[in-house]
């Protein structure tokens, strides 16, 4: 049996990473699964109502048509609230059988508090807590486990044993035990990809749920098809963790970062170049884009000649990697709004669109002219805001919506800001983007175009 502590018990783990052991479990391999509550809010009463287990219901597409596919998860051995019993918890950490810790406790969990006390448990962090686990079996003469933290923060893993390193220092824990984490513990980094709506919001969309699963079910969690699960190749982990398909595709590798640039360049670049050409041309959802001719031609312009080729030398695999995400996006059962995903938008498009920006102008000594257009409906967006009682808002050619984003640029445009200047800010961008030579002069003419009532695309 190999064992997995589970610190987290939300819908992204519970659709993601359990349904991957539920798989293999199905396949006919010996896995179970101990969920940890990791801070003391919420109960867990609808795990002891349902005996720990519950469905996921994946919907999509194939071949054109929409398809919604229930699981029923039953890998979960216990789910412990570890401030009711402790016992419990340290239990799972002297398993011998215990082999793997997930974690998920959101980009915040990872951290380090010199405050915290080493004989303290419900305040200290989720890091603090895990070296106290870790001290547990390294008492009990127990070897080390592998640590596959998914908090979507760089080099997870690494940040963890950072954290895990420091408690060690700060308490002034056993040197023996500092040697046993460093040799014997693998902190491998991870990349996950999966979207996870969670549990229905509406009792509509319950009322279906519990129709296609058959009775209520309190802990049903919604996702799509698609699961990449990129796992930092160290020690003997293709002993415990099953690369191929198995609900999600899994892949162990040594170049984590290809996987993440591959991710945040192609994914969510083309998630944040089209969402203000969409917003202002009319579409609410990445599906509308999908389905409007025009803005799916400028997302596969800009894909393929502009984000793709850059991303790697193996094109190719870049290419199906991008073909399964104009897949994603087709799903009309994700029903993802643009207005979400234009949230802290000019972060985003230094982040995720101006690296593939920089490579094409370093190949062919111009600029993108996608990637300038996606820009200029942004910039667009963002000189015409107007303050109201606190709040920021732009007037679309099709309905008004509110902007979310750093207080500075909001108030800065809604002043009156000129884009030029913005352009030229290297504490927003990192750079002065008008360096690049022909981009001003484009975004300019983009909007002028765009003021006269133009399409851009």
């Amino acid at each position: 049996m190999i064992k997995v502590a589970q610190f987290g018990e939300g819908n992204f783990l519970r659709t993601f990473v359990d349904a991957y052991f539920d798989t293999l479990v199905e396949e006919g391999k010996e896995y179970s699964v101990d969920i940890i509550k990791p801070i003391t809010f919420g109960t867990l009463e609808r795990f002891e109502r349902q005996n720990n287990e519950y469905n996921i219901v994946l919907r999509g597409a194939k071949n054109g048509e929409a398809v919604e596919e229930v699981r029923k998860i039953t890998v979960l051995n216990s789910v412990i609230d570890p401030f009711a019993d402790q016992k419990a918890y340290y239990a799972v950490a002297t398993d011998p059988e215990l082999k793997i810790i997930v974690s998920n406790t959101t980009e915040a969990g990872i951290c380090f508090n010199a405050a915290d006390d080493v004989n303290g448990f419900e305040g200290i962090t989720y890091p603090a807590k895990l070296t106290k686990f870790l001290l547990e079996r390294f008492n009990a003469g127990l070897d080390g486990v592998y640590l596959l933290p998914v908090e979507l923060i760089d080099n997870n893993a690494d940040e963890l044993k950072k954290c895990v390193d420091s408690y060690i220092e700060l308490w002034k824990l056993p040197e023996e035990f500092k040697k046993w984490n460093a040799e014997q513990n693998f902190y491998c980094n991870t990349l996950v990809d999966r979207i996870v709506s969670g549990h229905p919001r509406t009792k509509e969309d319950a009322d279906h749920l519990e129709k296609l699963v058959g009775y209520k079910d309190e802990l049903v969690s919604v996702g799509e098809p698609f699961g990449l699960w990129a796992v930092e190749k160290k020690g003997d982990i293709e002993k415990y963790i099953v690369e191929g398909v198995h609900n999600i595709e899994v892949v162990l590798t040594t170049d984590i970062a290809y996987y993440k640039k591959r991710k945040v360049r192609v994914l969510n670049g083309s998630h944040t170049n089209i969402v203000p050409a969409g917003l202002w041309e009319g579409a609410v959802t990445v599906y509308d884009c999908m389905q409007d001719k025009k803005l799916l031609d400028f997302m596969l312009a800009t894909l393929n000649e502009e984000i793709v080729p850059f991303v790697s030398d193996n094109v190719e695999a870049t290419k199906v990697f991008a073909d399964s995400v104009l897949d994603r996006f087709s799903n009309p059962y994700l029903n993802h709004l643009l207005t979400s995903i234009s949230l802290n938008s000019i972060s985003k498009w230094r982040a995720r669109n101006l690296p593939s920006f920089k490579d094409y102008y370093l190949r062919y000594g111009k600029i993108p002219a996608n990637m300038a257009k996606g820009f200029s409906y942004l910039m667009k967006i963002y000189s015409s805001l107007k303050e109201k009682e606190g709040k920021y808002y732009v007037q679309l050619p099709t309905r008004e919506i509110e902007v979310l984003d750093d207080l500075p640029y909001l108030q800065y445009f809604a002043n009156g800001g000129s884009v030029a200047a913005f352009m030229k800010d290297e504490k927003v961008w990192g750079e002065d983007l008008t360096a690049y030579e022909g981009f001003q002069a484009a975004v300019e003419a983009n909007l002028l175009a765009l003021s006269e009532g133009k399409s851009l695309i």
